[in-house]
């Protein structure tokens, strides 16, 4: 309990005296520990209901490991919120290069808006977006003839067996349509005992629902061989169902079931007249106050997605999703704390300021306070750390001694301008510390080279204390973390028309440090 973490710092001097209890007072205060989250497959599980999830396709041949674990996890969530609210669309905020916002349209025909504030961002989205586009016209293309041929080779070998599957896929396929339509009412109610959905419009059985049923069944009737399954692996669901349905095993079909393909066809052809481009780059600043009307002119009931969105624009996402009656879902997942606006860091009074943190009024009544320092360790990963990808502990010490000579020499203790990266493109200390003097616009013509190692040897003998010292960061990194994602919990656990809010582990957090999504769904009743 507290009165025993306690004891692990000096009670008069208030330094750290027992490390061990440090770290698993950290580990207790950590969100794993805590048990606040709610597991991503109970949430997949509530939203879909006995229905079987779609099966996603790899998206590793366009982007790497990291962003396609990433993509791939949350792209799935994302479709079943938006299948169980009943929407198409999705805004993506803080989109990037729009790796989410394609694959969210390609994979899951969803119409996505991708709002970045960087233009080059959003003229790369573009440019990638058509690459991708001619992409999978060749994979559709390629997928056809292969499974052309296939069709076929079985037709003609095995002709009795086509006219057996066509009976029992007909009868599958009532039973499946029986069974969807209590499909919306079989959602689980006790995942956890905040987590209920009761508030929540169910989703009904529609026309698109009836074309996935037959791309489902039809999926029975040719066995695939695995170069056309690698194929499948990275089209759209739409051009599945268009090729697949266009070429049948089944020898001699009903005339209902005929009719019925048919009308499918022709529904599939029309969709994908009307939505052959399901998403859409935008440049925009997004701010608390943001009318998104004014970007998006066709806005229509949708959800809010982010991955990975910076700072501030983490909190201003789930404002705007409580603030703007049209979005009825949310899920974001943050990142670069130590950008996050403080309310109660300065001690200047500045009302009209729509601040980053605290966003709950329970640590707004309390005047808490991160500070810079404490939002930077929360951005590093224990995780990684733990399974030997160790801290970059030279390139530390060189910023660290790069920090002295700048207070001593220039009597500069704070400034607008950024190092960056500089460390990686350095040949020695000497040169970083040139280089890093340049960027900060400081003369370094005052310091000659053997100055400058002068202020190295004086300090090399500590770099095991910076070492020490940045794994308590480490180790301090999740409970900080956690104070920042329950702050934001807190403030969607204070509106009222919120039916379901949560916090859920979405990635590893070996590929993926920021791994936690902040996830909320509106009542019915808000329209």
């Amino acid at each position: 309990d507290d009165d025993i973490f306690s004891s692990a710092f000096c009670e008069n001097s208030e330094k750290l005296i027992n490390v061990h209890l440090f770290a698993l007072a950290a580990k207790y205060y950590s969100l794993p520990s805590l048990g606040v989250c709610t597991p991503l497959e109970d949430v997949l599980e509530a939203l879909k209901g006995d229905s079987e999830g779609a099966t996603g396709i790899k998206p590793d041949e366009f982007m790497n490991n990291k962003k396609s674990h990433e993509v791939q996890v949350m792209s799935e969530l994302v479709d079943s919120i938006a299948n169980y609210c009943g929407i198409k669309q999705v805004i993506d905020i803080g989109s990037g290069k729009g790796y989410l916002s394609s694959f969210l349209s390609m994979q899951y025909n969803l119409k996505v808006y991708g709002i970045d504030s960087s233009s080059s961002n959003t003229n790369g989205a573009h440019e990638r977006n058509r690459k991708l586009k001619k992409h999978w016209r060749a994979y559709q293309s390629r997928g056809r003839e292969n499974l052309k041929s296939q069709s076929l080779e079985k037709a003609n070998d095995r002709p009795v067996e086509s006219e057996i599957k066509c009976k029992m896929i007909n009868e599958e396929h009532l039973n499946n349509a029986n069974s969807l339509q209590n499909q919306g009412q079989a959602i689980t109610q006790d995942l956890v005992p905040s987590c209920s959905f009761t508030e929540i419009a169910a989703p009904e059985t529609s026309t698109e629902t009836e074309g996935d049923l037959v791309s489902g069944t039809q999926s029975h009737e040719t066995k695939l061989s695995e170069e056309n399954l690698a194929i499948l692996n990275v089209l759209p669901a739409g051009a599945v169902e268009d090729f697949s349905s266009s070429h049948s095993n089944c020898g001699e079909l009903c005339e209902e079931e005929k009719v019925q393909r048919k009308m499918i066809s022709l529904k599939t052809k029309a969709k994908q007249s009307s939505e052959s481009n399901l998403y859409f780059p935008l440049t925009s600043c997004i701010t608390a106050e943001t009318e998104l009307n004014d970007i998006i002119t066709d806005l229509e009931d949708c959800m809010m997605v982010g991955l990975h969105t910076c700072g501030d624009l983490a909190a201003n996402t789930l404002r705007i999703f409580t603030a703007k009656p049209q979005i009825k879902a949310v899920c974001s997942v943050g990142c670069c704390y130590h950008l996050l606006s403080e309310q109660f860091e300065n001690q200047e009074e500045c009302h009209d300021q729509v601040w980053g943190f605290p966003m709950c009024q329970y640590l707004k009544d309390k005047g808490w306070c991160c500070g810079r320092n404490a939002r930077m360790s929360a951005c590093l990963a224990l995780e990684r750390v733990a399974v030997g990808q160790m801290l970059p502990t030279e390139s530390l010490f060189y910023r660290a001694v790069l920090q002295v000579i700048i207070e001593e020499i220039y009597g500069v203790t704070k400034s607008d301008r950024h190092v960056g990266k500089t460390f990686s493109k350095s040949s020695s200390f000497v040169d970083y510390v040139r280089q890093s003097l340049k960027k900060l616009e400081l003369d370094d013509s005052k310091l000659t080279d053997g100055y400058i190692m002068d202020y190295y040897e004086k300090y090399k003998h500590r770099m095991n204390e910076l070492e020490a010292f940045n794994m308590l960061k480490v180790v301090l990194a999740p409970c900080i973390e956690v104070l920042i994602l329950l702050d934001r919990l807190c403030y969607l656990k204070e509106q009222e028309n919120i039916a379901w809010s949560g916090l859920v582990k979405l990635f590893d957090p070996v590929k993926s440090p920021r791994c936690y999504a902040v996830i909320a769904l509106k009542k019915q009743s808000c329209s």
